[in-house]
């Protein structure tokens, strides 16, 4: 049986024993390091796994999965060098931290895969930017797609390209949220009650999400199609774009790059 160690029970590491178990992986083939015994307990009975220090969980394994806080893994390759068997996939969920980080505090050849997944994986939701490091395969790679296809989507890209995924699926959750609740708070300024203005607001953006992927119109078209000429959608347009929503929108995210570079030159 495939054992998978995951290293860090927080929500992110949570959110894939969830979906892995969800998927019918065998809780006996899992195991959690988490450096908070109170974190390990709740774990343990919630998921039926085992909690191992890092040097016992990950012995035997085909597959570690890191998914710690950035600022913790220089500690956590220091336990790792002495103790990682050869030819160990090791799956980074480290947000910021390129794959030649963990080559170099790693033994030599070990394969990685660095991955990018947002916080909709708590529901099964994610959108995961997968890439190869200096010595992962084809059959790394599949192995992660299968292992994060429990919990959403997968998309391969070259590790140069995991800065604007960052800025763009790593980073975009937030801004839908920010849109719902100016969105929400519009509603209530214009006499709706709270729970009404959010019912309206969360469906509305569950439907357009929905038309996205399943009509495959470019979001142009779509707009296009709800915009009736000197309609009540045209004057919110208009107003969107008198405010420079659009421009605004594309410099948050090239912002959001430029951070995630800057995070990934500091940690090197």
């Amino acid at each position: 049986m495939t054992r998978i160690a995951v290293l860090g029970g927080g929500r992110i590491g949570e959110a894939l024993l969830s979906g892995l178990l969800a998927a019918g992986y065998e809780a006996g083939g899992l195991v959690v390091s988490e450096r908070y015994p109170e974190r390990a307990q709740e774990l343990r009975e919630r998921y039926g796994v085992a909690t191992e220090p890092v040097a016992d969980a990950v012995t035997g394994a085909e597959t570690v999965v890191v998914a710690v806080k950035p600022q913790d893994i220089a500690p956590l390759l220091g336990q790792l060098k002495d103790v990682l068997e050869p030819g160990t996939l090791v799956v980074s969920l480290c947000a910021g931290l390129p794959a030649s980080l963990f080559e170099g505090g790693l033994p030599d050849g070990t394969p990685v895969v660095r991955v990018m997944p947002n916080t909709p994986m708590l529901l099964g939701a994610a959108m995961c930017a997968v890439s190869p490091g200096t010595h992962a395969t084809d059959d790394h790679l599949s192995r992660t797609e299968s292992m994060l296809g429990t919990v959403g989507a997968t998309l391969r890209l070259a590790e140069s390209q995991q800065d604007a995924a960052t800025a763009i699926s790593g980073s975009g959750p937030a801004y839908f949220f920010l849109v719902a609740e100016a969105m929400i708070e519009a509603g209530v300024a214009l006499g709706l009650t709270r729970p009404a203005a959010t019912e309206l607001t969360v469906q509305t953006a569950l439907g357009a999400s929905r038309m996205l992927r399943e009509t495959g119109e470019h979001p142009a078209i779509l707009r296009e199609n709800v915009t009736s000429p000197a309609g009540t959608t045209a004057a919110a347009l208009r107003e969107l774009e008198r405010h420079g929503v659009r421009s605004a929108w594309m410099d948050a995210i090239v912002a959001a790059h430029q951070r995630s570079v800057d995070l990934g030159r500091s940690s090197a």
